[in-house]
């Protein structure tokens, strides 16, 4: 199924980075930039559907887009050449190739301001208390608990011999909280109940690591032209991934069984998941 357009997702995330006129449209222009340049949108989307299977029939755009502006402002910071120094990024100069550094650091911290500041629009318009605590699991799932431990844990250990533990740590922080944030807002902003937010969490959690595997795989036996990105990076920034551990057939392996896992989760949703299950599906057999 074609995702973004039965969603229109892209559409939402314009309409929040409408061009501005005035002395500087630089950093509009590298906010757009990178977050208009194509993307899986997986993190909206799983949070549209997370909401639906729960009950939920209302707009949660602010939210949607509030969570792919926070994921496009970590990839922008990733790439910098003080972190994983990429130049290339869905298929196109990364953002401070084709800006600047300075450039791209600021968009990066507008993408992540902006994540709130529409957020917050939204709930003092309405003031309904599972917008607060939905933005409120964002902030937990992209800060110093979350999302940018998984960084620093990642550049920290760069080079070094770690446990699989450990990797499945920063993994699970790097990666895995923004997937399981996006699954436990939508349940929450649907007022789904205490089972159906454990098991939505749960799957979010299972899809993390399908997710992060995959990838790990996909950066020794992808081709640039498909993942518009440079191969190999991992080992050039001397990163330890779970191709580290396990063969690629391995890795695939396991791969599968999280994923079975991932869907069994959703048995404990009362709502349709069938569109659940078939994204887990997908990012199994994903090959950019």
């Amino acid at each position: 199924m074609d995702y973004l357009n039965k969603y229109k997702i892209d559409e939402m995330l314009e309409n929040y980075l409408a061009k501005e006129t005035g002395e500087c449209t630089r950093l509009q222009e590298a906010m757009r930039y990178s977050v208009l340049q194509g993307g899986k949108r997986i993190r909206p989307i799983l949070m549209r559907l997370a909401y639906e299977a729960v009950g939920g029939t209302g707009n949660i755009a602010p939210y949607m887009c509030a969570i792919e502006f926070v994921h496009t402002y970590s990839l922008i910071h990733d790439d910098l050449p003080a972190m994983d120094n990429d130049a290339l990024r869905r298929g196109l100069p990364t953002n401070h190739v084709k800006f600047d550094e300075a450039t791209a650091i600021l968009a990066g911290d507008g993408l992540l301001t902006l994540a709130f500041e529409i957020m917050l629009q939204d709930l003092v318009s309405d003031m309904d208390p599972a917008k607060a605590i939905a933005a409120n699991i964002l902030a937990t799932g992209a800060g110093a608990s979350g999302m940018v431990l998984g960084q620093m844990y990642d550049m920290f250990y760069e080079g070094k011999e770690i446990s699989i533990e450990m990797l499945e740590k920063i993994q699970l922080n790097k990666t895995g909280a923004l997937i399981k944030s996006a699954l436990k807002m939508g349940a929450v902003l649907g007022y789904g109940s205490e089972s159906e937010l454990f098991a939505l969490e749960l799957y979010g959690i299972y899809l993390g690591k399908v997710f992060q595997i995959i990838d790990d795989i996909l950066d020794i036996t992808g081709q640039v032209n498909e993942l518009g990105k440079d191969i190999g990076s991992d080992s050039k920034n001397k990163k330890v991934t779970y191709t580290s551990f396990f063969s690629v057939d391995q890795c695939y392996e396991i791969a599968a069984e999280l994923t079975a896992k991932a869907i069994k989760c959703l048995d404990k949703v009362n709502g349709d998941t069938s569109l659940l299950k078939e994204i887990a599906q997908d990012l199994l057999n994903r090959r950019r």
